[in-house]
């Protein structure tokens, strides 16, 4: 049979001897060196294929296609036709500043793939020549005889080829918190999954106990990994709903323009003007339409909300990000690692007399105790024979109070049991061990056979419960030695069948002893407990999906655990309600695309999901119209968090693939900082429409004002560099404020924007328009009243420029939250504050009031003005009064 890979791909199918025969190599001897470089050319290295990697030009270059950016680098160009080089470079300066914030952020977040080179181990134990070499990992190849002991991360897909008690953890490659038992001497069926590939180890993984051999079927991009990383580099980046409708915003304002434009040059000509003179005019008007500080407003609320993030433990890799987990309508969030904390925790004790022990304390560390209310002797003669009879151990970090396991998961959870019961784990360890039986996938059991100093040899087995139960006669409890009896069995069947209900892993606990260690490995034992571990929710949970539930925000768990145990954690954490909620991967996969949309609508739980389901359905749920933020920590994770609106990776326990593809990264872990990162998303997104209102309402009162003036052939209420100064000065530094407005209290309270809604929704064009009409006809009204009563031109303009200014003062006050107090954002203040005083320069210090050719106003006038620009302030007063009294009024009524 051929070595290549291609024609025989099923390597789970086949025995061990046919593998090795289909590869060409003999098992004792390995490869040749000629041989394993012929294969390593043939093949290639043994690493992930990263992704191309982002110049800095690329990333200057893509801060320049957004419509907006394109709309002003258009107005640049036709500024300087026209000769107003003053408003070209500014325009030029801003959207060079806006580049540079962008690409920024940008670059300090952006990663390459090769991060995911790092899962694979640096070294790998290989036989070659018939001699054992430690290879780097890179140099590893299709043929190589793998090695494998505990601790080790398996180099690359591998076929077993010889085995003992070999558990593996795959929990960053499947979801599956427990690590899989495995075994060479099976042949799994060819449609079996991943997850159930018992004769395979796959590239990244881990083994945490027991030995094995395994001939390698796949290297690199080959490798299930590496499939996974294609899928990750193969979903394009779509465009953040912020994006969406800033680039609606910006067509929406060409298209204004243009109209102006035509309506100007139109009229002018129908009055007789000439058509090269109105045509100036008209583009003058539609350059000034545009909010040419409104990208930068963007760029830096967004930055304001990355930092604020970051308070709040959530690192922003990409600046859209910000806002849109505030526009999610659907949280996908990953079971291992994301809801739960992948670490296993002992949390009861099932005594041989179906008494129930409590044992507080969560993950590996020690704090914690073991509630036996009386009976903490038999809890510990339970958890001694357990911890014998495993080999699992933690370890605290160094410089941390964080506790990691050392081997299998669930071991090290018994040697925290025992630590919190009191007991030395080391010293029950410290008996030779004379005999060790692995845990193999068909016995069930794991057995170690002690020597005690009475020339009696001890037997401590752990594994299933029928097999323990099978093999046992006797009960270890009050009366030790009393005969184990059918009602005996029933009762514990029922208490384990009631834990594992809710999510527990049990293991049972027997003892036995013989004058020799045969003797004692096959006498009957003495049944002793069972030991219940979970990996237990995060305390955060909960409440943050109640909060999910309460913004009108949907959460599903997508996993690949067990439809039983999923269903447990979902329902302990409030997420599973009502029948039908749960659906598998594989019932997914036989759908059609209408039918599983249909069904996502409806479930709260997706469970035994593989990586290419997972992206099957976070790209149904987008195309069914849903904004989908999709969480996960393992190597599983990465393409579906790829495709999502928005990824979001665990910053402690996550694989680098998952970081690499998210757009934010919870640097605690915690499923609590989601919920506040769409909190400060919708925060976001709220400034955002604020500060557009408060530029485009002040827009179209500075447009309104030009027009009139032109189509009535009217002086021009503005000087060239008054309406320069507006723009700057006084409309950026309150919109700047505007975008880092506090967040509403009531955020959390409102169901989600509707993903297809305009920019404009809520009436939020009317309220500009109807606004910036009533400045433009303020401002133009007192300039007319000004120039009736005899005045120079000169303070005309002056009191139109004053009165624009103060009427934009105003109206920012308005675009704030009805329930904000006015001293709440203190940066507004400083600013209004700031912009009054700039214009009061512009007026009376001497050398700038010739630059803008102003004229002091008198006592009455600057009554006349603040009067005038308070009108439109005054009015939705007084609505907004109207209508709180009408409420009250009304809500007396009722009672």
């Amino acid at each position: 049979m051929s070595s290549d890979p291609k024609e025989t791909p099923l390597w789970h199918t086949l025995d061990a001897a046919r593998c090795l025969d289909a590869l060409g190599v003999e098992r004792r001897r390995g490869l040749t060196d000629k041989e394993a470089s012929s294969r390593l050319v043939r093949h290639g290295p043994n690493a992930l294929a990263g992704a191309p990697k982002k110049g800095l030009l690329s990333l200057i270059l893509e801060q320049f296609q957004d419509v907006m950016v394109l709309v002003l680098l258009g107005a640049t160009a036709i500024s300087f036709a026209l000769g107003e080089h003053g408003d070209a470079l500014t325009i030029v300066v801003i959207v060079i500043v806006n580049a540079i914030l962008g690409t920024i952020q940008e670059a300090r977040a952006e990663k390459s793939l090769e991060a995911l080179r790092e899962l694979a181990a640096p070294t790998a134990l290989v036989r070659r020549d018939g001699l054992e070499r430690r290879i780097p990992t890179r140099s590893v190849t299709i043929g190589d005889i793998l090695l494998l002991e505990p601790g080790d991360r398996v180099a690359a897909d591998a076929r077993l080829i010889e085995s003992s008690g070999l558990l593996v953890d795959e929990s960053a490659l499947t979801g599956e918190a427990v690590p899989v038992a495995k075994d060479a001497r099976r042949v799994d069926p060819g449609g079996a999954p991943v997850t159930e590939r018992h004769t395979m180890v796959f590239s990244g993984t881990s083994i945490t106990s027991g030995r094995a051999e395994a001939v390698i079927t796949a290297v690199g991009m080959g490798t299930e990994v590496g499939g996974i990383a294609t899928l990750v580099q193969s979903e394009a980046e779509g465009e953040s709903p912020l994006q969406r409708r800033l680039a609606g915003l910006g067509k929406t304002l060409v298209l204004g323009c243009v109209v102006l434009t035509a309506v100007v040059v139109l009229t002018g000509m129908l009055r007789g003007e000439g058509p090269y003179e109105m045509f100036l005019i008209g583009v003058s008007l539609a350059v000034a339409a545009i909010p040419e500080g409104l990208p930068a407003m963007v760029t830096i609320a967004l930055a304001v909300g990355v930092q604020r993030m970051i308070r709040r433990r959530a690192v922003v890799r990409r600046l859209p990000a910000v806002e849109t987990l505030g526009s999610a309508t659907v949280i996908c969030s990953d079971k291992t690692g994301t809801i739960t904390a992948n670490a296993m925790t002992l949390t009861h004790l099932l005594l041989a007399d179906g008494t129930e022990v409590a044992v507080t304390g969560e993950g590996y560390g020690p704090a914690g105790r073991v509630e036996a209310k009386g009976r903490l002797e038999e809890a510990r003669v339970l958890l001694a024979a357990a911890v014998r009879a495993s080999h699992g151990s933690v370890a605290r970090l160094p410089r941390s109070r964080r506790y990691v396991p050392q081997g299998d998961p669930m071991e090290a959870a018994i040697f925290v049991g025992a630590v919190k019961a009191g007991l030395d784990p080391a010293t029950l360890r410290s008996v030779p061990i004379i005999e060790e039986i692995p845990f193999d996938a068909g016995r069930r059991l794991m057995t170690v056979v002690v020597k005690d100093g009475h020339e009696r040899f001890n037997a401590y087995e752990k594994g299933a419960l029928e097999q323990v139960l099978a093999g046992s006669d006797r009960l270890g409890t009050r009366g030790a030695g009393r005969r184990l009896q059918g009602v005996d069995r029933q009762r514990i069947e029922s208490a384990v069948t009631r834990l594992s209900a809710g999510a527990m892993r049990c293991i049972a606990v027997a003892t036995a002893e013989g004058r020799t260690p045969e003797e004692a490995v096959r006498a009957p034992r003495t049944f002793l407990g069972v030991v219940a571990m979970a990996d237990p929710p995060r305390p955060e949970v909960a409440p943050a999906i109640e909060t999910c539930r309460r913004a009108g925000v949907r959460v599903i768990m997508i996993t690949g655990d067990h439809p039983a145990t999923a269903a447990a954690i979902a329902s302990e954490v409030g997420l599973l309600r009502g029948e039908g909620g749960v659906v598998t991967g594989a019932e997914i996969d036989e759908m059609d695309d209408p039918l599983a949309t249909q069904r996502l609508r409806s479930v709260s739980v997706c469970a035994r999901v593989a990586p290419s389901t997972k992206l099957r359905i976070v790209r149904l749920l987008r195309q069914d119209g849903e904004i989908v933020a999709m969480t996960g920590d393992g190597v599983n994770d990465g393409p579906a968090v790829r495709e999502a609106d928005i990824g979001v990776a665990m910053g402690l326990g996550g694989a680098e693939v998952t970081k690499e593809a998210s757009s934010l990264v919870l640097a605690d872990d915690n499923f609590g900082t989601i919920v506040a990162a769409v909190e400060e998303g919708r925060g976001i997104y709220d400034n955002i429409r604020k500060f557009v209102r408060y530029l485009l309402a002040c827009n179209v009162g500075e447009i309104l004002v030009m027009f009139l003036a032109a189509l009535f052939a009217t002086p021009l209420p503005l000087t060239p560099i008054q309406i320069l100064w507006v723009n700057l000065v006084t409309d950026g530094l309150p919109a700047m404020a505007l975008g880092v407005d506090p967040i509403d209290p009531r955020l959390m309270e409102r169901p989600p924007r509707d993903p297809n809604e305009g920019f404009f929704a809520g009436r939020l064009g009317v309220k500009i328009l109807s606004r910036g009409v009533l400045i433009g006809v303020s401002t133009l009204g007192i300039f007319l009243l000004v120039l009736a009563q005899g005045e120079p031109l000169a303070k005309a303009r002056t009191m139109a420029f004053a009165t624009l200014v103060f009427s934009q003062l105003f109206h920012v006050f308005d675009c704030r939250a009805q329930t904000r107090k006015i001293f709440s954002n203190p940066f507004l203040i400083g600013a209004v504050a700031s912009s009054v005083a700039l214009l009061l320069a512009a007026i009376y210090v001497p050398g700038m009031r010739q630059t803008f050719e102003t004229v002091p106003p008198t006592a009455l006038g600057w009554l006349e003005i603040i009067a005038v620009s308070g009108l439109g302030s005054m009015s939705i007063g007084v609505r907004r009064l109207i209508l709180r009294l009408g409420l009250r009024h009304a809500s007396a009524g009722v009672g």
